[in-house]
């Protein structure tokens, strides 16, 4: 299975950081279940409000989902992708 990654920080409180320590989660997590993460396919906003819906780095996920480059999401906490 190929899946993406989406990782979000919403505020100047929250730092940089948060962004890889995400990524690095999600790829353990496909690592153990077996599951293809491609470098392409890491989507990122930094310093973006979950309330906001035109973030640049989830209108990417949604491009690339919709083209089927991938089966699955994966995200740290469902409240980072927050549609």
């Amino acid at each position: 299975m190929r899946a993406a990654v989406y990782a979000r920080f919403s505020s100047e409180n929250q730092r940089e950081q948060s962004i890889e320590d995400q990524v690095r989660v999600c790829r353990e997590f496909a690592k153990r279940d077996g599951i293809t993460i491609l470098d392409e396919h890491v989507y990122f906003d930094e310093a973006q409000s979950g309330a906001i819906r035109a973030r640049p780095g989830l209108e990417a996920l949604k491009r690339a989902a919709e083209e089927k480059q991938f089966e699955a999401v994966l995200v740290d906490d469902s409240s980072r992708l927050s549609l």
